[in-house]
């Protein structure tokens, strides 16, 4: 064999060498390193109803402007709720002068000689003046639901957030319950990765995360929760509550994903999150190199 054979076959088998290295080191990244593309930014959505019924006079927000707790997002007409506040403030004075006289009554026939006024007739009296009493107390709640009905006219954001989905105008009729738009919390804002159940043994609560959104910003978080359940669509329940077992059962079976919440730790200033928006994952198991130079460019 000549030197040129021996030349060409050391480079032939340091070529293959090196694509096996290369092959095997993708082939744990790609099989055995926790990262995924399957990544959902989501955040607390409020649907914010009426808690009274009533035509809508008044929608003071526009779609996607941002709020602060407090703020008016809807005015529904209180005209109806005012009299019925008016209403139950006069049926409180009618019952508190009826006590009155009911409690004047009684104390005159107590001071009475029971020979002019019967003990039965002593007994009634101071009886009424406790209904009376009761009366009192039951028109003072009467007023109070009065009032809290006045006040729920005036629908307001329950947290700081984003006005979105909004589906009511003025003169719309709102009924209790019924979502008129719905507030998007900018304090709740989290991720979902959804991690093949194999690549699950090596995530760890806490472990750090960096995140790669569609559009190039990255930030940092953790991970914080693992779910423990996903739906099994191969043994759904029968009707009587046992096990439907599919009979079929495909050659190749697909590693099932698992959502795994990731808590956002540091958002860079100008980065606008928006909930359903898309990013890469990368876990760096705790004691190990963060995986940029690997899974980092992986959109």
């Amino acid at each position: 064999m000549t030197l040129k054979s021996v030349f060409s076959l050391l480079a032939t088998l340091l070529i293959l060498a090196v694509a096996l290295l290369i092959g095997r080191t993708l082939w744990v990244n790609y099989m055995d390193t926790p990262w995924t593309r399957d990544g959902r930014v989501r955040a607390d959505i409020i649907n914010v109803a009426a808690d009274v019924s009533g035509v809508v006079v008044d929608v003071p927000v526009h779609d996607n402007q941002q709020v602060k707790r407090g703020d008016l997002l809807l005015q529904i007409d209180p005209e109806h709720y005012q009299l019925a506040v008016r209403q139950a403030e006069a049926l409180v004075a009618s019952r508190q002068a009826t006590l009155a006289m009911r409690q004047q009554n009684a104390k005159r026939r107590a001071a009475m000689d029971e020979q002019v006024v019967s003990r039965e007739s002593l007994d009634d009296a101071s009886n009424l003046a406790l209904a009376a009493a009761a009366d009192v107390q039951q028109a003072r709640a009467a007023l109070a639901a009065a009032q809290l009905n006045l006040a729920r006219t005036q629908v307001r954001a329950s947290v700081d957030g984003y006005v979105t989905n909004l589906n009511v105008h003025r003169g719309d009729y709102a009924r209790v319950g019924e979502a008129k738009l719905a507030l998007v919390d900018q304090d709740s804002y989290w991720v979902y990765g959804y991690f093949e159940e194999t690549k699950l043994p090596h995530i760890r609560v806490n472990d750090p995360v960096e995140l790669q959104l569609m559009s190039g910003e990255r930030l940092r978080g953790h991970v914080e929760s693992v779910a423990r359940a996903i739906y099994d669509r191969d043994n759904p329940d029968s009707r009587e509550l046992v096990a439907d077992v599919n009979p079929t059962f495909n050659w190749v079976r697909l590693a099932q994903r698992v959502p795994v919440r990731i808590h956002i730790d540091e958002v860079p200033d100008g980065v606008l999150l928006a909930a359903g928006i898309t990013a890469t994952v990368i876990v760096t198991p705790q004691g190990q190199e963060p995986l940029t130079g690997s899974a980092g460019n992986v959109h």
